[in-house]
């Protein structure tokens, strides 16, 4: 069992007036958030997914919840920092895929109560289900769809590309027409460069050659390479790294082979990390599912520390029990500029802050405003841990701080 080093107290203990004011703005819904936390407590939340600014820094994973327009527009009129698309399956022009299996049509999804390893209670989703289940042109007409709803909202694609085994080639005119295609709906929509996701599967871990080392590294050193030399356009990419079943120290040589400062490592930036696989577990009669939980999160925090107190040299995209401001706090501390949330959208009502409005306006009020574990309440105790209590603060500023000295103050 692993266990990270938490650099933040579990509530936050912070000035009386600031106290007060979040008690009062957890019980009121506001139509710009972000810009009444700038007003009232002089802190942005501002940040970036990739290339692409976020006005604050959570986001829908990519998953069941996101796999049609309403869903997205759900997102946007919720106040979400950004969206990625499930992931689409690539094909061929034979409309054929290498990784057809992962096209699972499974919608049915159960939440959970997990407690962890080290003894904390929170929330796991179980379901079958994979990529998209569909063919990649109804996935590019639900791209187009939903880039269409907002020309400013950062709406990611994700795509699972072909992973030969030991010894077999890539089916190479998979990557070339799978991301010609998304390609051609971006710029429909877009005038930057194509920010694309690639998508390791926690369910890889399952599989008998995802649980090679030699296998995982060579994917992650060929596919960047692969994705980005299929088009004659410039493609923004970011991996998620899977969480594998080999041991703790590989995923930590993992971060530190792959987002050290010196590495070499062809994507642009990386999703940490995708969901821990319980081969024992089952579910629905499919024995072998995925799952998360505190779990999950102490392993990621505990491998991204490998590169502590320096920072990734990659942008880091947090996911993996992100129940709480103070959690995203954890992740930015070790260099992630947002997080990305699936299981928290799930949870029973009573999880979040009350108010009236949609299930994702709910969720995100909870993660920014709760007086204990909130986001603003977590910027005003590290802000005034820097003795700093009145000074403009910035989410973006905890990125690059070095959290030890949270500790020596």
């Amino acid at each position: 069992m692993v266990r990270p080093k938490y650099f933040l107290p579990s509530e936050f203990n912070i000035s009386a007036s600031y106290k007060k004011a979040l008690e009062e703005d957890y019980q009121t819904f506001f139509i710009e958030p972000e810009q009444h936390i700038k007003n009232r407590y002089g802190i942005d939340v501002s940040s970036f997914y990739g290339p692409l600014k976020i006005k604050n820094p959570f986001g829908k994973a990519s998953g069941q919840l996101s796999t049609n327009a309403m869903q997205v527009k759900a997102d946007i009129e919720g106040g979400l920092g950004f969206t990625v698309l499930k992931t689409v399956i690539a094909e061929g022009a034979d409309q054929k895929s290498e990784m057809e299996a992962w096209k699972i049509k499974a919608p049915k999804m159960v939440i959970e109560k997990i407690t962890s390893q080290s003894g904390y209670d929170g929330y796991t989703v179980t379901w079958k289900g994979r990529g998209w289940e569909k063919s990649l042109a109804e996935y590019l007409d639900f791209m187009d769809e939903s880039l269409a709803l907002d020309s400013s909202y950062p709406i990611i694609p994700s795509c699972k590309y072909h992973l030969p085994k030991p010894g077999e080639e890539y089916r190479k005119e998979e990557y070339t027409y799978t991301t010609q295609k998304i390609l051609d709906i971006w710029k429909k929509h877009r005038k930057s460069y194509l920010v694309l996701e690639k998508d390791f599967s926690a369910t890889l871990a399952g599989t008998e050659q995802g649980s090679e080392k030699e296998c995982v590294l060579a994917w992650l050193k060929e596919v960047p390479e692969m994705i980005k030399g299929s088009v004659d356009e410039p493609v923004y990419l970011g991996v998620k790294l899977m969480n594998t079943l080999l041991t703790d120290e590989f995923q930590r040589e993992l971060v530190k082979t792959l987002l050290a400062k010196d590495s070499t490592w062809l994507a642009d930036y990386a999703v940490c990390f995708n969901r821990l696989f319980d081969p024992n577990k089952e579910f629905e009669g499919q024995v072998g599912v995925a799952y998360g939980g505190y779990d999950l999160s102490d392993r990621n925090l505990w491998a991204l520390e490998a590169l502590l107190p320096d920072k990734p040299g990659r942008l880091i995209s947090a996911t993996g029990n992100i129940c709480s401001g103070k959690m995203m706090l954890e992740y930015a501390l070790r260099g992630a500029l947002n997080g990305q949330l699936h299981t928290f959208f799930q949870l029973p009502q009573s999880e979040y802050a009350p108010i009236e409005g949609s299930r994702i306006k709910k969720a995100l009020h909870e993660l920014l405003f709760n007086p204990q574990k909130g986001l603003v309440a977590g910027l005003i105790y590290i802000r005034e841990k820097l003795q700093r209590p009145d000074d403009p603060f910035t989410f973006l500023e905890v990125t690059s701080l070095d959290p030890s000295l949270l500790s020596e103050l």
